[in-house]
């Protein structure tokens, strides 16, 4: 591959936060490389239509513009997959629509779906470099979103937990990540939830419920005000008890085959609502503390709140604008020394590391040896709390670890 002139930038997937820092230091690195960088709006969809669309050329005042602490994505998204696309031309459009704009390679930031499409994209003899964006925290090295949701979940669900106490509430908050429980585990656990459940544990709810009635009521019984909550962070990937995922049905699969999930919150509730009103002791209990109304209050009352597109919007985090600036300016780099078909890992001290896209877009998922650690902690992942067992290793040198 030649040196590059100019490189096209792609947002794509879901959005999120550091998306709109990605685009920023990509086109200051490409600036400061006297390179030009145009934005391809609206994903893959942009991708495909390129020769009828005038990509936006970012230049460096174009670039101050762009407010990398906003969440979003300045380029604009769309679930597209360019294999299914029913055009046996499509390659040779997309090839013929970046000939027209001289545009040499492709920056490309997305998901696991996102990071197929770059496969597909060089395997056709396109240049391209993934940059790792998924709130879901599922690919093989960090991603940009992550940091941002997991403290928007751990905000929403921590300011949730006043309506919690002020009406002993129950609150089960189900919050996105599709297959992996990243952002319910660590959100969650910057919540002070206490009980988080994910899709890498089968839930067992007789487990759950004995966990919210101890601690729900442990909790009234020592409050001066006969007030209590119980907190449950759940991902949107927990499967019911025949091991299946709680699909939307009223929308179709999107082109890569994914169902939109919802109602797990709802499905929780009811299985705690089954074994508390069997369990004699709530209105023992209840009646004892003087809060029991028969027919009106005979159990504490349990809500579901679906967080949804909330956790992917709004602000972003500093870590992942410092992150953002750092992959969109390293995929600038990697793309003028030739180096193409990989995933942008980080920037540390003078060097760029990265790992080809193949590799990187290989689905992570929660290392259950972590989950017991927290159940030292007190805190219910719907299973009998296993003993967590530690490793005590001492390294050399300054390690640098993120998630």
């Amino acid at each position: 591959m030649k040196e590059p002139k100019k490189l096209g930038v792609i947002t794509s997937g879901g959005d999120c936060g550091g998306l709109n820092a990605v685009i920023n230091g990509a086109a200051r690195m490409a600036h400061h490389l006297n390179m030009e960088v145009c934005l391809i709006p609206n994903g893959y969809a942009g991708l495909y239509n390129l020769l009828n669309l005038e990509p936006v050329v970012i230049d460096w005042s174009r670039a101050d513009r762009i407010h990398s602490g906003v969440a979003g994505s300045e380029a604009g998204h769309s679930r597209v997959k360019i294999a299914k696309i029913n055009d046996p031309e499509k390659y040779d459009k997309i090839k013929a629509g970046m000939k027209k704009h001289n545009i040499d390679g492709l920056i490309i930031a997305g998901g696991d779906d996102t990071g197929s499409v770059v496969v597909d994209l060089i395997n056709q003899g396109i240049p391209c470099v993934h940059v790792p964006k998924t709130m879901d925290l599922d690919l093989q090295t960090y991603s940009v979103g992550g940091d941002s949701t997991i403290n928007r979940i751990s905000k929403f669900t921590s300011d949730l937990r006043t309506t919690g106490l002020t009406h002993n509430r129950a609150l089960i908050i189900e919050v996105f990540g599709r297959y992996a429980g990243h952002t319910a585990f660590r959100g969650g656990i910057g919540a002070d939830a206490d009980c988080i459940l994910i899709p890498e544990v089968p839930v067992d709810y007789t487990i759950v419920y004995e966990h919210f009635k101890k601690t729900y009521i442990n909790r009234l019984l020592t409050s001066d005000v006969k007030g209590s909550t119980y907190i449950i962070v759940a991902a949107e990937g927990v499967k019911n008890q025949e091991g299946k995922f709680f699909i939307d049905t009223s929308t179709n699969a999107d082109s890569f085959g994914h169902q939109k999930l919802s109602g797990v919150g709802k499905f929780i509730r009811s299985q705690l609502e089954h074994y508390m009103k069997q369990d004699p002791d709530w209105e023992r209990i209840l009646k004892q503390e003087g809060i029991y109304v028969e027919g009106i209050y005979m159990y504490p009352e349990i809500r579901e709140i679906a967080l949804g597109h909330l956790v992917r919007s709004g602000d972003t985090t500093s870590y992942d604008v410092a992150f953002g600036k750092q992959a969109g300016g390293a995929a600038v780099l990697l793309m003028k020394y030739g180096i193409t078909g990989v995933t942008v890992v980080g920037v540390e001290h003078e060097e760029i590391s990265y790992i080809p896209t193949s590799e990187a877009i290989i689905q992570r998922n929660v290392d259950i040896n972590e989950i017991a650690f927290y159940e030292a902690l007190g805190v219910c992942f719907g299973r009998k709390p296993v003993e967590y067992q530690p490793k005590f290793i001492r390294h050399q040198g300054v390690i640098h670890r993120y998630m």
